[in-house]
């Protein structure tokens, strides 16, 4: 475990608590080594992880596409990569990580956490995928990955595929996990 994908808002929401949950986020990954890959904006809660991660000293890599960038701005100081389309986009955003993080954010963190999952389920891949339910923010989707496996359209499997946690620390102790099990 070198790098943590980080899918997040690029708004920070209404609540502070998702921004102070970002910060220490990128603080945390960068006191610990990790590497934060995330959608390359400087706004929002991309920004406020990424930020901090830089801030702390630790690595930052972005990845925007070209039409964004007028749009979310590009973070000072930290690797990154402007690519054609959000495919590009996610493709090397995913191709760049170790493990998956969903933060608060809009249809764009829904839609990069779902595909992700989509392709654990379709066994194309077996990096962990951790959603961030801070505040219970991803609660409703909780309650439809529970609905979709009690309807018969997914195998109780995909509950397992996803770790819902309630404190930022939790991440870094799921990839502390991870690592010791990819070593044995």
């Amino acid at each position: 475990m070198k790098s943590l994908c980080v899918y997040c808002g690029s708004r920070s929401g209404r609540d502070p608590e998702f921004a102070k949950a970002a910060q220490f986020i990128g603080k945390e990954a960068a006191r610990r080594g990790y590497r934060i890959v995330y959608g390359g904006g400087k706004m929002g809660l991309m920004g406020a992880t990424a930020g901090a991660a830089r801030d702390a000293g630790g690595k930052v890599f972005g990845v925007i596409p070209d039409f964004l960038v007028e749009v979310e701005g590009i973070l000072e100081n930290v690797d990154h990569k402007v690519v054609k389309t959000m495919h590009e986009r996610k493709m090397l955003m995913f191709e760049e990580s170790d493990a998956i993080c969903a933060l608060p954010g809009g249809i764009g963190t829904l839609e990069e956490l779902v595909e992700t999952l989509s392709w654990a389920r379709l066994a194309l891949h077996h990096k962990p995928i951790i959603v961030l339910n801070l505040k219970n923010f991803w609660a409703p989707l909780k309650t439809l990955f529970e609905h979709i496996v009690e309807s018969g359209f997914a195998p109780p499997e995909l509950l397992k595929e996803v770790t819902f946690i309630d404190r930022a620390e939790e991440i870094f102790t799921i990839m502390e996990r991870c690592k010791v099990k990819a070593m044995a």
